[in-house]
């Protein structure tokens, strides 16, 4: 397929997703449920729209990977550190407990299962590891959408930037098994953020020089460029490419959104935020075409015990995290809600599982690779909702526009006086 035949079919696909972004959100639900469905019907396993030689395309990927950078912003422009340190071991506890509370609900659910069964043991503990995955583009995607603010929103966007970092090191760590020594493998998990900080000072040195709104976002959007620049440089250097461009502007955004004035960051990103809206888009079109819709008539009674095992324990880790370290009782009650979707990062856990054991054990990588499979379609579009209903619970929807009001109206010539 060539160039402009591609380009048309994802123009078109990203039209098609918008459209029922927009359809979903007159039902008062978040627009990535709409993003998500179109794109399991526009892709390989439907309509085709979408199709594997779109996919699997250089021009896409490398198109893809920008706006992963651009993605990233959202999360690292949100970690200022004056305000992380307010609730930083609240923060780390949380991750730590809902960690090993999902593992450990999982992992205990599928082996007592297992045993009963006749069914391998140590396979449980792989769906235990799977299950831990929370891919954070779909909760701060209803984020974006819903304009959300308020502690479980302040835990939530440095508590997914944490949790991702882990799991992109687990994903990574697969590399060992292929011969790359265990020094090497951790050069590569902390390459992407040293690419970030690196061009994140650069870019903040800059920013604190500029005059004006237009200079500010040149500065900025050149060295995001600059960033992505140089993650593909070293992927082509590298046998497998492996740099994670969403760490990579998650940890530049972080550093420059530190070093320029709180009116200066305001201002770029009210420009940013459709651009970051539309690479949004394209991020979960990408997660979402390659799932075949087709696995939830298919799924079985395995499928709905994990989805349940995997809830129970991010809710009650989440839970028990913010309790111990006092933490709001809205982030206590409702926190768990917004760690629910799990969809592309279980799938690559689930390649890695099956892999490993296709060869000494082909049952148990078929149990793995049903179970899941169908679990990251069903999952994917019940925990969009889920996590929306733990913002409307805690009372967070549409305050981050009704903060941005007031403060504009704080500001305008005679609200002092008035």
């Amino acid at each position: 397929m060539d160039f402009v035949t591609g380009l048309l079919r994802l123009a078109v696909a990203i039209a098609i997703a918008f459209v029922a972004g927009k359809l979903i959100s007159k039902l008062k639900l978040p627009s990535i449920l709409g993003w998500l469905i179109a794109g399991m019907c526009i892709g390989p396993h439907a309509l085709n729209l979408l199709n594997g030689s779109v996919l699997d395309s250089t021009w896409f990927d490398v198109s893809e990977s920008v706006l992963e950078c651009v993605f990233g912003l959202m999360i690292g422009t949100e970690m200022i550190w004056k305000e992380m340190k307010k609730v930083g071991p609240s923060i780390l506890i949380t991750t730590i407990t809902e960690s090993l509370g999902t593992f450990a609900v999982v992992s205990l659910v599928f082996g007592v299962i297992f045993a009963v069964t006749g069914v391998p043991v140590y396979l449980a503990l792989l769906f235990g590891g799977i299950a831990l995955a929370t891919a954070p583009a779909p909760s701060l995607s209803v984020v974006n959408d819903l304009k959300t603010d308020g502690p479980v929103t302040r835990t939530l966007v440095p508590m997914a930037a944490l949790v991702f970092f882990l799991i992109v090191a687990l994903v990574s760590a697969n590399l060992s098994a292929e011969g790359i020594p265990v020094a090497v493998v951790l050069l590569l998990v902390l390459l992407p953020i040293f690419i970030g900080i690196v061009t994140g000072f650069a870019a903040g040195k800059l920013l604190q020089r500029t005059k004006t709104p237009g200079g500010t976002l040149a500065v900025m959007l050149a060295m995001l460029l600059v960033s992505a620049g140089i993650g593909f440089a070293v992927n082509r250097a590298l046998p497998t490419p492996v740099v994670n461009f969403m760490l990579i502007g998650m940890s530049f955004s972080t550093v420059f959104a530190n070093m320029v004035p709180k009116e200066k960051l305001d201002g770029m990103m009210k420009v940013m935020n459709p651009v970051i809206g539309f690479a949004m888009i394209v991020v979960i079109l990408n997660l979402a075409a390659p799932l075949d819709y087709h696995l939830i008539f298919g799924a079985g009674l395995y499928t709905a015990i994990y989805i349940a095992a995997r809830a129970v324990g991010k809710y009650g880790g989440a839970y028990f995290g913010a309790a111990v370290t006092h933490a709001p009782e809205t982030v206590r009650k409702y926190l768990g809600f917004t760690l629910l979707p799990h969809s592309g990062v279980s799938l690559v856990f689930t390649g890695i599982a099956v892999s490993v054991l296709q060869g000494p054990a082909p049952e148990c990588a078929q149990i793995i690779q049903g179970t899941i499979a169908a679990a990251a379609v069903i999952n994917e579009i019940i925990a969009v909702f889920m996590a929306k209903k733990g913002f409307a619970w805690a009372g967070e929807l549409h305050k981050a526009e009704r903060r941005t009001s007031l403060n504009e109206a704080a500001g305008a010539p005679g609200a002092q006086q008035a």
